[in-house]
């Protein structure tokens, strides 16, 4: 579908994390999450006690290979931005204006997502940070990330 938006939650330590992933994915009417390589899934009872519900709500799918799912989005024409920091050719976030169907991929909490990966997307935007940290916690950054896309989306 042209208006649909996709999360992609690639090797996630935190299940906290990614419950929160799918409780803003539902407020924002996320169209679907993807999890990924080692990121753990709605049927860890940690995940979802921070879901509260969402992960009945949201659609989701697990692939041991994001590769996969670069693929999978890419036959449907799904353009793909990668959420990261500290890395070169990265558009500040509010300078950024998405086009649908979209993917927003969110990398490991502390090493980011690797270089290979980042090759496979279209874009990389970061969140400008004024403070003296260079970086914010994932699921904090995911819904800034992704409530400001979805104000583009019509």
């Amino acid at each position: 579908m042209p208006n649909d938006f996709f999360l992609i939650s690639h090797n996630i330590r935190s299940l906290y994390n990614v419950g929160s992933f799918f409780r803003t994915a539902d407020a924002f009417g996320v169209t679907k999450i993807f999890l990924t390589g080692y990121t753990g899934t709605p049927k860890n009872f940690r995940l979802q006690k921070t879901a509260l519900g969402a992960e009945k709500s949201v659609p989701w799918e697990y692939h041991r290979q994001l590769k996969r799912v670069f693929d999978k989005l890419r036959q449907q024409r799904v353009r793909v931005v990668a959420l990261e920091n500290n890395v070169p050719n990265t558009i500040p976030l509010t300078k950024f204006r998405p086009k649908f169907p979209l993917a927003l991929l969110l990398g490991e909490e502390v090493r980011g997502i690797k270089k290979d990966y980042l090759g496979y997307c279209d874009n990389i935007v970061e969140i400008p940070m004024r403070g003296q940290k260079e970086s914010l916690n994932v699921a904090v950054a995911a819904g800034i990330a992704i409530h400001y896309m979805m104000s583009f989306r019509t």
